[in-house]
């Protein structure tokens, strides 16, 4: 994607000045037409501008959330300048300062806002910037910058109830993979070395373990750079499209992590579309912007053939239905939006009901999770203690008898 600078003429014969991100200048005029403006001049982006860029930071997605919050509250009750200078001269990290202070110098030089944001494309992601933009074309960017505000606080909770919900499981494996280590390193040795003063045969289940024993204490450094090499080789294959879409795929036929994933993603894509429609943005444009920020390669595939059915003239439920990945939930709805004329509120819903059902089904799964590590931990710990026995019940016998 490279950035365009352009000069257009609205459907009331105003001039509009802005830049925006496209694969090319026929790509940037279509986008132009679809926002109903007339392409006067487009070019591409000043090379001192995107130099100065790329020495400014990403944001991360709180401190977006945080500054679309503050934006769209100093908005409300101040002149847009005077909002964008209060927010970075109060602004705590520097990376932040630095784009907001820089988005203020180009607002005062006569750049609307969504052309200013453009100048930052790692802080504003495209999708944002063409909310904005839309907000500015019909006068309506408080409306629009607090539904942003609230989108991005929605997605940041999704996300906060997701990695909460990871990390006690997470902790508890590790914890469990340390003890079980820990035990065949450092206590197993031992026992062996009192074992091996009884001259007679091991039970097979002993053998087993001093066996296991015995590679993780003789072998742990060959085996850890084995791991490594394993996970660099991984890595470097998921790069392949082929390979990549192919492990995609398999994520989303798993029983849990499958249905978390198109949940996850169906409730997004609600959310977003919703913001979208009650901003005045063509749903094509923004679908095509959205598809590109999916991580997994199926759902990115499906939401590209999304944009594609609703260019040929379908529409939003028919290119969901052919998608096949969302939830029926989500397809009624969207069908009851546009029967209706409602479809924003129906996606709100729709969204509401989807972030619902991942909460309960997320807490439910990992309410689950956390004993099965439990039961796992203490049947490799019962094994090891079981082996460790044996041979002392062996012996116990034959002195017995």
């Amino acid at each position: 994607m490279a950035a365009f600078e352009y000069s257009a003429l609205d459907v009331h014969g105003r001039s509009r000045e802005g830049a925006l991100d496209a694969g090319n200048a026929a790509e940037a005029r279509r986008l132009l037409q679809g926002r109903k403006l007339l392409p006067v001049r487009i070019e591409p982006a000043s090379t001192r501008a995107g130099q100065a860029t790329s020495r400014r930071g990403r944001f991360s997605a709180k401190d977006l959330t945080l500054l679309t919050r503050q934006l769209a509250t100093l908005v409300a009750v101040a002149p847009l300048e005077e909002a964008l200078r209060t927010i970075g001269s109060q602004s705590e990290r520097a990376p932040v300062r630095r784009v907001v202070m820089a988005t203020h110098a180009r607002v005062v030089e006569g750049f609307r806002l969504s052309a200013a944001m453009a100048r930052e494309p790692r802080a504003f992601p495209p999708l944002y910037r063409a909310m904005v933009a839309a907000g500015e074309g019909t006068g309506a960017l408080p409306a629009i910058l607090e539904r942003l505000a609230d989108l991005h606080e929605r997605d940041q909770q999704v996300r906060g109830k997701l990695v909460s919900a990871l990390v006690y499981p997470a902790a508890l494996a590790v914890t469990a993979v340390g003890v079980v280590i820990a035990l065949m390193v450092f206590v197993v040795p031992k026992v062996v070395e009192q074992f091996e003063s009884m001259g007679r045969q091991l039970p097979l289940l002993t053998r087993i373990v001093i066996g296991v024993s015995e590679a993780l204490s003789t072998w742990w450094l060959p085996l850890l750079a084995l791991l490594a090499v394993a996970v660099i080789a991984t890595a470097r294959l998921l790069r392949r499209p082929a390979i990549r879409r192919r492990a995609d795929a398999a994520l989303l036929r798993l029983p849990l992590l499958g249905r978390l994933l198109r949940d996850v993603h169906a409730a997004r894509m609600a959310r977003t579309l919703a913001t979208m429609s009650d901003s005045g943005l063509p749903l094509i444009e923004g679908l095509a912007i959205t598809a590109r920020t999916v991580g997994n390669t199926v759902l990115r595939e499906a939401t590209e053939a999304m944009v594609e059915v609703i260019r040929e003239g379908g529409s939003l439920s028919n290119a969901m239905k052919r998608a096949a990945v969302f939830p029926p939930t989500l397809l009624y709805m969207a069908t009851s939006g546009e029967d209706s004329g409602r479809l924003a509120p129906m996606l709100d819903r729709a969204a509401d009901y989807l972030e619902r059902e991942f909460n309960t089904f997320t807490t439910a799964a990992m309410s689950l999770l956390e004993p099965l590590i439990i039961i796992v931990l203490g049947a490799m710990v019962a094994v090891i203690v079981l082996a460790i026995l044996l041979p002392i019940l062996q012996f116990n016998a034959l002195v017995a008898g």
